[in-house]
């Protein structure tokens, strides 16, 4: 009778996790197809609705490192419950007839809980067969990326019909299942563990960090205010080496810097950085040059509900491929995986780059990318985990999760700031033409492939690492920490 309960609550588990990471991914990326209608029912400018979308990615990057610390603790159900009762009562906010600046305190509350899928992937493997875990946590990695392409078109087609509070309402509504879910659902964390947190070097992170997102989410600061952007960044630099040394030196560091430097998780960090910023750049590289209206001289003047739809077949592609990696990844190394994964996404930027004259050629370029993305995310938990104690995987992924978000704002900024140089030439109009030219995307996209051969070559460089021969040693002394062999 206890193998049958255990196996009951395994099948229950699994799903659970993946409605969680769903949910939060979704709720977090409805700031995007919602920025033009903020602007409008709320009398502010586009600039200021943007940060309805930054404010979740900075309070996301912030709170990450923290949670995946917390939950590798033995506190991580409570951990799990009060954050998903943080976006709750976020989602919340959203949706009462508040001024905009409890819109952009609502969304910071949602954009914490993207900090919960490191948590998912360290329940699985703690909770679930070795085998199944590992399979489920790279499901778990996908579905927070096809999150967004699910959340894209329903807050667009809601927006439309009832407004932005319809769509908001859709994500107090999701996020309500998802904290009843995780209190049916979700286990107690193992005995023996403790994890103490940093909370000096949360802060020091979190200014960091702030500052590393808001300069690459504020790129007009650079081109009017370039003194101001150049001492903010000089700060950031110092922050985060100053929280790295303090790190080195803490008996219970926030992130084990001494484990982040192991070759297997420092290489797979930055294929992630790299990638990150070359499959966020074609993904808004896509959706922005759907909505361009034909009188740029391109585009397709699309609505934002038929755009999002555009981010369908990334979604539906992206499963199939996070189904199919681990059973590929039985057969051939992480590594390769994710270079191939890379190669794929490179792909997706030559179709967009060569081809994209009707809107059909933009569904196959964004389902292509939906295939390199789900196949590069599903893979990178093998690589770090690989190496990684039981323990600490909630504090390994969250690490990573942080790198893939700098990453993320980097190609939205960096796709931004190029087509910014091809603004003002575009045809139709002359001077002073609001679009860019059809030129600059293409040199985007060529800016996306250097990307992806990058990350394509640093990922065949990883070394081929196991738990038996290269592991990170355990956390000694109920401290938390783990150290290189």
């Amino acid at each position: 009778m206890s193998t049958i309960r255990e196996h009951s609550e395994a099948r229950l588990l699994v799903p659970s996790l993946m409605f969680i990471a769903l949910v939060v991914a979704a709720v977090a990326s409805l700031g995007a197809p919602l920025i033009t209608s903020v602007a409008t029912t709320f009398h502010v400018s586009l600039d200021s609705a943007q940060w309805t979308l930054t404010i979740a990615l900075l309070s996301g990057a912030v709170a990450t490192p923290v949670l995946g610390r917390l939950g590798a603790g033995p506190h991580r159900r409570v951990t799990i419950l009060a954050t998903l009762a943080v976006v709750v009562a976020g989602s919340a906010l959203t949706v009462l007839p508040l001024p905009f600046a409890a819109l952009l305190v609502g969304r910071a509350a949602q954009g914490v809980g993207l900090g919960l899928t490191a948590l998912m992937m360290g329940v699985a493997r703690d909770h679930l067969p070795e085998g199944r875990s590992a399979a489920t946590i790279a499901l778990i990695s996908v579905v927070s990326i096809i999150g967004v392409g699910l959340g894209y078109p329903l807050a667009g087609l809601l927006t439309e019909f009832g407004g932005i509070r319809a769509a908001y309402g859709l994500g107090l509504f999701v996020t309500a299942a998802a904290f009843l879910t995780a209190w049916r659902s979700m286990p107690v964390a193992p005995e023996g563990r403790s994890a103490h947190v940093d909370v000096a070097g949360a802060l020091v992170l979190a200014g960091g960090l702030f500052l590393v997102l808001f300069l690459a989410s504020e790129t007009g600061l650079w081109s009017h205010h370039l003194a101001v952007a150049v001492v903010l960044a000089i700060v950031a630099v110092l922050l985060l080496c100053g929280w790295t040394a303090s790190e080195l030196r803490s008996r219970t560091p926030l992130v084990d810097v001494r484990a982040v430097r192991h070759p297997a998780v420092a290489g797979a960090n930055i294929a992630m950085f790299v990638g990150g910023i070359g499959m966020y750049l074609l993904l808004t590289l896509i959706t922005r040059y759907a909505q361009t209206p034909h009188s740029a001289g391109y585009g397709f003047g699309l609505t934002t509900f038929v755009a999002g739809l555009v981010l369908v077949p990334f979604s539906v592609l992206g499963f199939v491929a996070g189904k199919l990696t681990p059973r590929v990844g039985m057969r051939i190394d992480a590594p390769l995986l994710l270079a191939g994964s890379a190669i794929v996404v490179g792909g997706g930027f030559v179709l967009f780059a060569a081809a994209r004259s009707n809107v059909a050629e933009l569904f196959v370029a964004m389902g292509v990318l939906g295939f390199g993305v789900g196949s590069f995310t599903a893979a990178m938990p093998g690589v770090i985990l690989a190496v990684t104690p039981r323990s600490e995987t909630s504090s390994a992924m969250s690490f990573n999760y942080v790198v893939r978000s700098v990453g993320y704002s980097l190609g939205s900024a960096i796709g931004g700031l190029v087509l910014a140089t091809g603004t003002g030439t575009g045809t139709g109009t002359g001077t002073g033409h609001p679009f860019p030219n059809d030129g600059a995307y293409t040199t985007a996209a060529l800016v996306g492939i250097a990307a992806m051969a990058i990350t394509a070559v640093t990922s065949l460089a990883l070394p081929r690492c196991s738990p038996e021969t290269d592991p990170i040693e355990e956390p000694t002394g109920g401290t938390g920490r783990t150290t290189t062999p």
